[in-house]
């Protein structure tokens, strides 16, 4: 979508793709140079996403790894699509170097489905609740707080824009309802926030009652990114960091765990009854 340009996502994720394919059919980066006449070098810059990829290029690549038409299009399609400006530009300084690519590509996905174990995810987050997260976390700078904030209030819009608004999937511990982030009147609001979200199509968000115990998602935190004219990634947190999961196996198996988790967490409708009970409280 036009206001969620980010050249460095979609060079990032073509770049993915180029190196799978390359490496599926079992040719070198070397073998890849002499098709489009060019130093092994720029193939390399071709596939880390440094550099744009034409069009023409990622076809006859594509063409000389033995893929299907329908992933040539796709991806030189995609190639082409690199506008110039990046959305989240007025964020620079806020955004850390691990976190830059996920934002990125989150702007371009069509989906996001996320397992949180811990607080409410950004997308799902108030200004207030927010910046009870980030207040003294060793991660953002005290001077970058309300900054950081506003960053995640602008990516929420994707939630409810007309054209190609971003489906949402969230499984939520239910102990993040009983975590007083920000204190009583904050958690008030948010919990308010998340019920009015929830009456949107595109958002389902689904509790995952403590009383179950042990389940597939025990592993930690992620989300799973998924594409109109890409591959899936997977996106894991780490304390100095993240992992961008690129493996669709990998990725396929973090999709079996959402589906896992929507089996075993409350209905739809049993979780608006559970969220609204902490109002009562």
């Amino acid at each position: 979508m036009a206001d969620r340009e980010d050249p460095s996502a979609v060079r990032w994720l073509v770049g993915v793709e180029l190196t799978r394919f390359r490496e599926r059919s079992g040719r070198k980066i070397g073998e890849a140079a002499k098709v489009i006449k060019c130093s092994p070098g720029k193939i390399g810059h071709m596939e880390s996403g440094r550099n744009q990829q034409q069009p023409g290029e990622v076809r006859d690549l594509l063409r000389f790894y033995g893929a299907d038409q329908a992933d040539i299009d796709r991806l030189a399609s995609l190639a082409g699509s690199a506008g110039e400006q990046t959305w989240w530009a007025p964020w620079t300084d806020v955004v850390p170097d691990w976190l830059k690519t996920f934002v990125g590509l989150e702007g371009l996905a069509s989906q996001s489905s996320i397992y949180a174990p811990l607080v409410f995810p950004a997308l799902l987050q108030t200004e207030g609740y927010a910046l009870g997260v980030t207040a003294g976390h060793l991660r953002v700078r005290p001077d970058h707080n309300e900054r950081t904030v506003s960053l995640r209030m602008e990516r929420q819009r994707r939630l409810f824009v007309d054209d190609r608004a971003l489906r949402l999937a969230v499984m939520l511990e239910e102990v993040v309802l009983d975590r007083p982030i920000g204190g009583k009147d904050v958690m008030r609001g948010q919990i308010e926030h998340v019920l009015r979200l929830v009456e949107h199509e595109n958002v389902e968000v689904r509790v995952l009652p403590t009383a179950i115990g042990a389940h597939e998602g025990l592993v930690g935190p992620f989300t799973v990114l998924d594409f109109h004219e890409a591959q899936s990634i997977a996106y894991v947190e780490q304390v100095n960091g993240a992992i961008y999961v690129q493996d669709q196996d990998q990725v396929n198996g973090y999709n079996r765990t959402v589906d896992r988790l929507r089996e075993v967490a409350l209905s739809p409708g049993e979780t608006v009854d559970v969220i609204n009970s902490r109002l009562t409280t």
